[in-house]
């Protein structure tokens, strides 16, 4: 009887964690457990042996992470078949003689499809090779496992199913409302994953067995189910992740899971041969259930979705579309508590025709009074209409969406999403950049929570009403690669474009030329300069930033008064420009230098 005959015909037991029993056995968080296949072989095959003691069935290969974008972290990527096969030997050997799988792991290649496109990465054939070794191994099976990205569990299962008929499991790591971030529900992927050829599909990790029995009972008795759950929530000590759930709870909700459809099932982070005895004993001679009630199956939007928190900001995009120019100002929050200038500043531009002020997120790095708080403080003082950066420098997604969440209670709608300067190139260059995601993923889970629902598919009842925008750098030597950026940020969700400062009357033609395709506002960054110093400057040390040489011409020697009334001249050029070309423009405050800015948000209300 092969696998899948034994699943349409008993519950079977998997295994439990290999990485929480090598970690428990010393080897240091930093090191490379799938290498250990190699240098350490006998250390991971008692792992595997204790397991088959305990009763599994089914033993997964210690894989997880290798493949040659993971291994390649560690220096090991050029031996990526061997490792894999080498494991997959390993755990044939635990098998032999006795009547049990074993199943190949592959995880998740840590990198989104916007970073394997930029490094030149192709994914596929990355599955394909870590799979390839695997086979080459003698396993019995295909374990993809832990994967949050629907797509990218489709990618690894069309490799799979391009090289080879054995059993292909495919397991998500879902919250435990059941629903992913791209916002497929888990019973629309698992349908998306059985027509491609997946034979087992479930879902591990994240959620412990009590969450798991709830994901479960939202799952029609349309597939064969796997669950391997983690061990409860762990508690981090001295370096360690700490697992309480006892053995005993573990089993008996084990078969609860089983009352649930569930054929195959194992354990995940924090489990061992204990979690595993405990749980055969709990499965032994249990027989799949024929019939179950469904609980709330979710097949498309919640109606929650359809609610939107009411806007307290009229758009400025409904602003444009009701005929009207938009005029948007740049005033970075200050560096220092000293605010009053700064407050100053930013009624004097709204005075003169501006209809939003747009904060900088800590930009170069350079640390600035939260921009949030100082949003928060022109809207409920002075009934200002911020419109907020967002770098993924400085937060991960956790704290981005606490953010964006903060922005909504707030009342505040407008955002410009941005990947951010690393924090290197700043006043703290020791600060670590997190980069969770980059500006195309924020753009995608404001999309998101839009609709209602956080990135990690949970409800928000009430779906927010950002007005996002994306950035554009029209200066750009290589434009084609700067259209199609912009190209997937509209895609991903962004509603307008603010670009680079522009001194160049030629790439605004180029620009609208360019850019008439997508049907979004352009807002034309434009710098009034202050001197031929500055010009310069902007020129030769700042990225992104091209002055043409008849403009630096035009600069050159001016300093003071003579400097800010040339460069406030080139200025209105480029702005009347812009407004002939698109619905608004995006005037840039050098250094809280507010008087130039005003001048040019009254010429630009007053064409």
């Amino acid at each position: 009887m092969d696998l899948l005959d034994e699943l349409q015909n008993r519950v079977v037991c998997g295994d439990g964690a290999m990485g929480t029993m090598l970690l428990d056995e010393g080897i240091p968080l930093e090191r490379c457990l799938e290498e250990l296949s190699l240098s350490e072989p006998d250390r991971v095959l008692k792992i595997h042996q204790a397991y088959v003691v305990a009763g599994a069935r089914i033993i997964e290969t210690n894989t997880f992470g290798a493949s040659r974008v993971r291994l390649d972290r560690f220096g090991f990527g050029d031996r990526t078949r061997e490792i894999n096969a080498a494991a997959a030997q390993i755990a044939r050997q635990a098998a032999t003689g006795k009547d049990v799988y074993v199943a190949g792991s592959v995880g998740p290649l840590g990198i989104t499809a916007d970073e394997a496109e930029t490094r030149g990465i192709d994914r596929a054939a990355i599955f394909s090779e870590q799979i390839t070794g695997l086979l080459d191994g003698g396993a019995d099976a295909i374990f993809l496992e832990t994967f949050l990205d629907d797509e990218e569990i489709e990618l690894a299962l069309q490799a799979k199913m391009g090289l080879s008929k054995v059993p292909a499991i495919c397991s998500l790591a879902c919250e435990q409302e059941g629903r992913l971030p791209s916002g497929l529900t888990l019973v629309e992927a698992f349908r998306k994953l059985t027509a491609l050829g997946a034979d087992v599909v479930g879902v591990n990790c994240l959620n412990g067995p009590q969450a798991t029995v709830h994901l479960l009972e939202h799952i029609p008795l349309d597939f064969l189910l796997s669950a391997y759950p983690n061990a409860g929530y762990p508690k981090y000590h001295e370096g360690r992740f700490i697992y309480y759930t006892s053995p005993d709870y573990f089993a008996k909700m084990a078969r609860e899971m089983a009352g649930q459809g569930a054929r195959l099932i194992g354990g995940c982070c924090g489990t061992t041969p204990r979690t595993i005895a405990a749980m055969a004993s709990a499965l032994a001679g249990l027989e799949p259930i024929r019939r179950k009630a469904v609980s709330a199956v979710v097949e498309g939007p919640r109606p929650s979705a359809s609610r939107k928190v009411a806007p307290t900001e009229e758009s400025l995009l409904d602003q444009i579309a009701a005929g009207h120019r938009v005029i948007i100002c740049e005033l970075d929050p200050p560096k220092t508590l000293a605010l009053e200038k700064y407050f100053t500043g930013a009624q004097a531009l709204v005075q003169a025709g501006c209809d939003a002020i747009t904060l900088a997120d800590n930009s170069l790095a350079i640390l600035r009074v939260s921009n949030l708080a100082i949003g928060a403080m022109l809207k409920e003082r002075f009934g200002i209409t911020p419109l907020l950066h967002m770098s993924c420098r400085d937060r991960n997604v956790l704290g981005l969406q606490s953010e964006l969440l903060g922005m909504a209670a707030l009342g505040m709608r407008h955002i410009l999403p941005l990947t951010g300067d690393p924090a290197r190139v700043g006043d703290h260059p020791g600060a670590a950049s997190v980069y969770d995601v980059n500006s195309v993923q924020l753009i995608g889970i404001i999309k998101r929570m839009n609709e209602g629902f956080n990135y990690a598919g949970k409800s928000l009842n009430a779906g927010t009403q950002f007005v996002m925008g994306c950035t554009f750098n029209p200066n750009s030597r290589n434009l084609d690669a700067q259209i199609s950026r912009l190209e997937r940020k509209i895609a991903a969700g962004a509603q307008y474009v603010m670009t680079q400062p522009v001194f160049d009357l030629r790439v605004l033609d180029e620009m609208a030329r360019r850019t008439k395709q997508f049907g979004v506002p352009i807002f034309t960054g434009i710098w009034p300069l202050l001197s031929g110093r500055q010009a310069e400057f902007l020129h030769n040390e700042v990225p992104g930033i091209v002055v043409p040489a008849e403009v630096r011409e035009r600069m050159s020697g001016t300093e003071g008064a003579e400097g800010g009334k040339r460069g406030l001249e080139i200025a209105r050029e480029i702005c009347e420009a812009a407004l002939e070309r698109f619905p608004g423009v995006y005037l840039i405050t050098p250094f809280l230098r507010y008087s130039a800015t005003v001048e040019l948000a009254a010429f630009a209300r007053g064409l």
